[in-house]
């Protein structure tokens, strides 16, 4: 049986917890061969971003173009994509592999408050990597910043927030509710036949560093796995629930550390 085989482009954060190495963590836990292309190089830990060294576009396009050439890539999963130029280059290279499967995570702002993703290519996103992606996977800060307004501050708003991200070309989009309030973590599915609520607990925890990289990571190992997009985020939301409940016995760093990827192990 060949195993399925996802690729990441995303940023890689020094602390392990988040970005690229998150990303693989995640594959390997739902027991898919995880390839990586890296679009910057960020000087972090579990404090804070303390520099981004973004990768030249056209080493990216090399990068992509060696794993597809050789892979056979069942699902990708798009993480931080830094500036406009990198953002062309995984465009095209899209355009040219055609990929069954591509979950989009917009990461614009790190979980610590630093921006990671620079204002003028914030449009090229939305124009030239929404249109492509199986899933959109914002939280409530980033589905607010892709239509430059507040982030909604309740569920009838989250629910027209995510009609119109829909409409921007995107397969679906799931509005994720980890910024909300309340008792509960509700994430929002919008696939084009309707709205799917997925609730779960709320965590009372610090260490959440790298949840929404995660999470987008677990959805496109459950498409490479053969999963239909409903199933994989259900079973990504469950997976993303007890990590995080479990990120408290890990005890690294002295800020926001990371989920426990590989809680089902203990």
């Amino acid at each position: 049986m060949t195993v399925p085989i996802a690729l990441t482009i995303a940023g890689s954060d020094s602390s392990g917890g988040a970005g690229i190495q998150a990303d693989l963590k995640t594959f390997a836990a739902f027991g898919v061969y995880g390839a990586s292309v890296i679009t910057a190089l960020t000087a972090q830990n579990t404090r804070g971003v303390t520099g981004i060294h973004p990768v030249p576009s056209a080493f990216v396009t090399a990068q992509l173009d060696a794993v597809f050439d050789d892979l056979d890539i069942a699902a990708v999963k798009i993480g931080m994509v830094a500036e406009l130029a990198i953002i062309k280059a995984i465009a095209a290279a899209l355009a040219r592999w055609t990929p069954k499967h591509v979950v989009l995570d917009p990461v614009m702002v790190a979980s610590s408050g630093e921006r990671l993703l620079s204002a003028e290519a914030l449009a090229s996103l939305r124009s030239h990597l929404i249109p492509k992606a199986t899933l959109v996977t914002p939280n409530l800060p980033e589905a607010a910043a892709l239509l430059d307004e507040s982030v909604a501050p309740d569920e009838a708003t989250i629910r027209e927030q995510g009609r119109r991200l829909l409409a921007m070309g995107a397969r679906a989009v799931l509005i994720k509710g980890g910024h909300g309030q309340g008792e509960e973590s509700i994430d929002y599915l919008f696939n084009g036949g309707g709205v799917i609520a997925l609730p779960a607990p709320r965590i009372a925890t610090a260490n959440t560093h790298g949840t929404g990289c995660s999470l987008s990571s677990a959805i496109a190992a459950g498409l490479a796995r053969g999963e239909t997009l409903e199933s994989a985020v259900r079973h990504a939301k469950t997976w993303i629930t007890a990590a995080i409940a479990a990120a408290d016995r890990l005890g690294v760093g002295k800020g926001h550390g990371p989920i426990h990827h590989f809680h089902g192990l203990d």
